[in-house]
C-alpha cells in the first residue's frame, strides 16, 4: 500500500507540475493574444483554441489533486461535531460518490473524445477530441485518488485525508 501510495503521490506531483505549466503557457498564449492583435494588429487565430484547451488541462488535473489532498467539495459542518469513527464512514461515503463521479467524467470524457475524434480544429489543425482528454484524465485520476483515500484510511495509515479532529473529546470550557 505505501508503494502504491508512493507512485500516485508522483503522479500527483507531475499532475501538479502539468498543471502549473499549463497555466503559465495559457497566460502567455494570451498576453501574446492580447499584444498581437493591438500592438500589431495581426491577431494570431492558435492562441484562443489552445489556451482553452490548456485551461481544461489545469482545471481537470488541480481537481483531481484537490480530491487526493483532501480538498473537493464536503460537508464538514456536520462531520466536526461527530465521533471519529462516524466521520470516517461519512468520508467513506463521500469517496465513494466521487469515485462515481470520476468515472462518469471519464466515462462521458471518452464519448466526447471518440465521438468528436474525426473532426479538426481549423485553427490548430488537430482533431477536436483532444479538447475533451483533459475531462477522461482527470475522471480517471479523481476515481484513482478517491479509492486511494478509501484504502488508505482502511489501511490506517495517515494522509488519507482524516484530517477531522475529534470534538468529542475536546475540552469545551477553555
Amino acid at each position: 500500500m505505501r508503494a502504491l501510495a508512493k507512485f500516485l503521490g508522483v503522479v500527483s506531483t507531475a499532475a501538479l507540475w502539468l498543471s502549473g505549466i499549463g497555466l503559465v503557457l495559457m497566460t502567455v498564449f494570451t498576453a501574446w493574444q492580447v499584444w498581437a492583435r493591438y500592438v500589431l494588429d495581426a491577431s494570431p487565430s492558435w492562441t484562443e483554441p489552445l489556451s482553452v484547451i490548456l485551461m481544461g488541462w489545469f482545471i481537470f488535473l488541480g481537481a483531481a489533486i484537490g480530491v487526493r489532498e483532501g480538498y473537493h467539495l464536503g460537508f464538514d459542518v456536520l462531520l466536526v461535531v461527530l465521533p471519529t469513527s462516524v466521520q470516517k464512514v461519512f468520508m467513506t461515503i463521500s469517496d465513494l460518490a466521487t469515485v462515481f463521479f470520476g468515472c462518469a467524467m471519464a466515462w462521458y470524457g471518452d464519448a466526447l473524445v471518440v465521438g468528436t475524434w474525426a473532426d479538426q480544429l481549423p485553427a490548430l489543425n488537430i482533431p477536436t477530441g483532444i479538447t475533451y482528454l483533459p475531462l477522461m484524465v482527470g475522471g480517471i485520476l479523481i476515481a484513482v485518488f478517491s479509492l486511494e483515500r478509501i484504502a488508505r484510511r482502511f489501511a490506517g495509515l495517515e494522509g488519507a485525508g482524516d484530517e477531522y479532529p475529534d470534538f468529542q473529546h475536546m475540552d469545551t470550557a477553555s
